[in-house]
């Protein structure tokens, strides 16, 4: 995991590699920038941190991870550290503390240095003006996008924008084109292989070593391309009907192919086993991928039939002109299929089931449900399988899910089964 580097004599942090030699004992160090800027430091110019992946590492407490995922997926743009607790079940208290024991911020200073430092990458790599950019990472208004960017780069964003390099800015002939960070190891090959075996018919596909998939926002239609970028980046291009919030949708795709968290603790501790070590050496990048959609996400790991998933898409999806790449449909919303979907069979019964109980907010497909909570709500629909169940819950970002034919086998690798499974279907 990437570990941050502060100087206590210039208030400057500093990623690894940077040229900056100080001595040791003016440094201290932190896991996430964040951190670094709650204690008042601010970013290096030369290595420019804010443009490396700021991930999780394993080793915070899964209750933890399920919070962050929250806030990726936006709950702290209109609610507070209240409403986020409470979803998970805590104090806001006690949340704050976990979040400042494994983290060194609040949920709030979290969520508020990711959307800096998505806007700083915006400021140097599109072409969007500075107000598109300051709703599109998910602030406020501009007064607050200005003192966010103040506090943390010290400068405007104009200023920010001025000091740009010119091997920053990305061309694009249509679209938006944005560099997701990731730390190596990262196996994008084998995380395209996973896309394309679970790909959704008329929704998703991978042709020519480009993951493509329909998105909706706010009912408006959507595309989105993820492909190879350097060797510590991939390439996201989305053509979206607008740009607010687009931090999210990035989020949500770096959610999708596991660029989100670091299997830190988890190779480490599963590089002993006998079976899975060997795997492991053999392919170090492999990350446990996630979900755009947590609601399709369920429905083909129920229906695990593409001919089912294609009529289902095309009976009741809705339909995106002119895309091209096999790309026909965005993918029905559970209120959508609960109500409209009327074929016949066992299946489609269980769908409906599904639909309808995650309609009323009766099971919840966010990420912030444990395994224990999760999986029996699952199974109790009839035609749910408990292997279906914990397939759901491993691209939900449960770290123990396992999805294989016989669990018991698997115990050794507690708590970290999702990994293991993952090497073990490769």
């Amino acid at each position: 995991m990437t570990t941050y580097s502060a100087v206590r004599t210039t208030g400057i942090y500093c990623r690894p590699g940077c040229g900056a030699k100080p001595l040791a004992e003016n440094v201290e160090t932190f896991e996430l920038p964040a951190a670094a800027e709650a204690a008042g430091y601010r970013a290096c110019l030369r290595c420019r941190p804010y443009r490396v992946a700021g991930t999780v590492a394993d080793e915070a407490p899964e209750l933890v991870c399920r919070a962050v995922q929250l806030i990726i997926t936006g709950v702290l743009d209109e609610a507070d550290e209240t409403a986020l607790a409470a979803r998970l079940g805590l104090s806001a208290r006690h949340l704050r503390r976990m979040f400042n024991d494994h983290l060194g911020v609040t949920p709030d200073q979290f969520a508020r240095s990711r959307r800096a430092h998505f806007a700083r990458r915006l400021l140097d790599d599109s072409e969007l003006t500075i107000a598109d950019i300051a709703f599109a990472s998910g602030f406020g208004s501009l007064r607050q996008f200005n003192r966010a960017m103040r506090e943390i780069f010290r400068s405007t964003p104009r200023e920010l924008r001025d000091r740009r390099r010119r091997t920053d800015r990305l061309a694009a002939d249509g679209g938006l084109v944005l560099r997701m960070p990731y730390t190596p190891p990262y196996d994008w090959p084998a995380m395209l292989n996973f896309l394309e075996a679970h790909a959704i018919p008329g929704v998703e596909s991978v042709i020519d070593g480009v993951y493509r998939r329909t998105i909706a926002l706010d009912g408006d239609p959507g595309l989105l391309e993820l492909t190879a970028g350097g060797p510590d980046h991939l390439l996201l291009r989305a053509h979206l009907p607008y740009w607010e919030g687009v931090i999210h949708v990035v989020e949500r795709a770096a959610q999708l192919v596991g660029l989100e968290t670091e299997p830190v603790l988890a190779t480490a501790q599963l590089t002993g086993d006998p079976v899975i070590g060997p795997l492991i050496k053999a392919r170090p990048g492999l990350r446990v991928p996630g979900v755009w959609g947590p609601f399709e996400v369920a429905v083909a790991a129920i229906a695990r039939d593409q001919e089912l998933l294609k009529q289902l898409v095309e009976a009741v999806g809705t339909p995106v002109a002119g895309l091209g790449h096999g790309l026909t449909h965005a993918f029905p919303s559970a209120e959508t299929l609960a109500n409209r979907y009327d074929q016949p069979g066992r299946v489609a019964d269980t769908l409906r089931a599904l639909a309808t109980e995650v309609a009323a907010g009766n099971i919840k497909l966010d990420g912030g449900e444990p395994l224990e909570t999760l999986v029996p709500a699952l199974t109790h629909i009839d035609g749910i399988s408990e292997t279906a169940a914990h397939h759901i819950a491993l691209r939900l970002g449960a770290r123990d899910a396992f999805p294989g034919e016989s669990a018991t086998d698997s115990e050794a690798w507690r708590p970290w089964r999702a990994l293991a499974y993952l090497h073990l279907s490769q």
